[in-house]
C-alpha cells in the first residue's frame, strides 16, 4: 500500500522473482528431458511457462508485484500446476541449484537458435550447465542509479549467496560446499560480481566492448551475479540457487528490495558508498558457497570474519526502514527465524541425503512444490 511522506505519496518499490526448476526422474534423481511436454500439460500455466538451457530446465516469473503476497501466490499456483504435471511423467519438479545425481552427462540442449548457438560458443564447458537459480528483479530510477546500487550492494553479496545456498549435492556425493552451483557457474565468460562503474554510460559500454569483442555473444550473456537488465528498468540479482520452496523466494526477494531501496536512499543522501579491496567480495563469495550460513563470512566492507547469521542479521538490520516501509518485517523475520532453526536450505538437503539418499531428497524436493510457506502472513 502506498504511505503518505509529507505532501508526497511513497509507493513501495516494485519487484519481480523469476524461478528456474530442474525436472528429475522419480526414480533415479537423475536430469530427465520433457521441459516442453510438461508445459504442455499445463493449460492454464503454460503460458507462465518458459524452457531453459537444458530440456531438463523450465522456468516462470511473476508478474511484476508491489506486495509479497501477489508474487508468493503466482509461484505457488505454477509449483503446484508443475509438479503435477511432472508427476504425470514420472518426474518431480525439483527447487534445487543443480541435481543431485547424473551431472555427468551431458544435458540435451533445448533446440532453440539461441541456445544451440550458446551451446556451440560454450564447448564443453555448456555441457554440464545444470545450474538453476532464483533471480530477482526491482524497479529502478535509471542505469546511473542501478550502477551506484551494484557499487552499493556489493557488501551484502555473500550473506545473500549463503542464505540461499541450495546445492550441495553433486553427482550423488555431498562436495563439501553449500553451493557448488556457484562454483559450476564459474565456468561462464562472465563470472563473479561485477566489477565497479562509473555510470550507466560506463557499464553499457563495457558490455558492448564485450559483445563486440567476442567474449560473449550477445548482452543476454552478461553472467555476472547482478546486472542491469537489458529489457526493463531493473536490477537484477542473480546470486541464488533455486528454493526448495516458493515463500523462501519471495522471502528473498523482499530482502533484495529492500535493499536496493537502502541503496538508492544512501545514494541519493551522498553518504559514501563502502570501499572494498579488488577482489575481496569475490573472495567473500566463494567462501559462503563453500560455508554457506554453518560457520563464518566474510564482511567485505570491514574485511573481517562474523558468524554467518550474525552478518545475516546485521544486513536485515541495516534494511528495517524499508521492511517496516514496505509491509515485509515480519516475512523477513519469520524467513530469518527458520533459517536460524533448520538452517540453510543447503543444510536441509545434505540432512535428507544423510537420512534417505537421493531417494529423501526426491521426497524433499516434492513437499518444497508442494509447501505453504511459513513465512507468508499479516507483515
Amino acid at each position: 500500500m502506498a504511505e503518505r511522506d509529507g505532501e508526497r505519496t511513497v509507493q513501495p518499490r516494485s519487484f519481480g522473482v523469476e524461478e528456474e526448476y530442474l525436472l528429475l526422474d522419480a526414480t533415479s534423481g537423475s536430469p530427465t528431458d520433457g521441459a516442453a511436454e510438461l508445459i504442455d500439460r499445463m493449460p492454464e500455466h503454460g503460458a507462465d511457462a518458459e524452457r531453459e538451457f537444458f530440456s531438463s530446465q523450465l522456468e516462470t516469473a511473476t508478474p511484476v508485484c508491489i506486495e509479497a503476497g501477489e508474487a508468493e501466490r503466482s509461484l505457488t499456483g505454477f509449483r503446484l500446476a508443475a509438479a503435477e504435471a511432472a508427476t504425470a511423467r514420472g518426474a518431480v519438479l525439483a527447487g534445487t541449484g543443480l541435481p543431485p545425481v547424473g551431472g555427468e552427462t551431458v544435458g540435451t540442449v533445448t533446440p532453440k537458435d539461441r541456445y544451440r548457438a550458446i551451446d556451440a560458443e560454450m564447448r564443453n564447458a555448456g555441457a554440464y550447465q545444470y545450474v538453476t537459480g532464483t533471480h530477482v528483479h526491482v524497479e529502478i530510477p535509471s542505469r546511473d542509479a542501478g550502477v551506484a546500487v551494484l557499487r552499493r550492494l556489493a557488501r551484502w553479496a555473500p550473506a545473500l549467496l549463503a542464505m540461499t545456498a541450495n546445492s550441495p549435492v553433486w553427482c550423488g556425493e555431498a562436495t563439501g560446499f553449500a553451493s557448488w552451483r556457484y562454483l559450476m557457474s564459474m565456468n561462464w565468460p562472465l563470472r563473479g560480481y561485477p566489477p565497479d562503474f562509473i555510470d550507466g554510460e560506463d557499464y553499457a559500454r563495457s558490455v558492448e566492448q564485450l559483445v563486440g569483442s567476442g567474449v560473449l555473444l550477445d548482452s543476454g550473456i552478461v553472467t555476472w551475479i547482478a546486472r542491469l537488465s537489458e529489457n526493463y528498468p531493473t536490477i537484477e540479482l542473480r546470486i541464488a540457487d533455486a528454493q526448495l520452496t516458493a515463500g523462501e523466494a519471495v522471502s528473498f526477494g523482499v530482502i533484495v528490495r529492500a535493499l536496493v531501496d537502502r541503496c538508492l536512499s544512501d545514494e541519493a543522501h551522498g553518504l559514501e558508498a563502502p570501499r572494498i579491496a579488488p577482489g575481496l567480495v569475490d573472495g567473500a563469495l566463494w567462501l559462503a558457497a563453500r560455508n554457506g550460513l554453518e560457520s563464518e563470512l566474510v564482511d567485505p566492507a570491514t574485511a573481517e570474519s562474523v558468524p554467518a547469521l550474525e552478518f545475516v542479521e546485521r544486513m536485515v538490520g541495516f534494511i528495517q526502514p524499508e521492511l517496516v516501509r514496505f509491509g515485509g518485517q515480519g516475512r523477513v523475520d519469520r524467513y530469518v527465524e527458520r533459517l536460524r532453526r533448520e538452517g540453510s536450505p543447503a543444510r536441509r538437503q545434505i540432512s535428507r541425503f544423510a537420512e534417505g539418499g537421493i531417494g529423501g531428497l526426491l521426497d524433499l524436493y516434492r513437499e518444497g512444490s508442494a509447501a505453504i510457506s511459513p513465512e507468508a502472513g499479516q507483515g
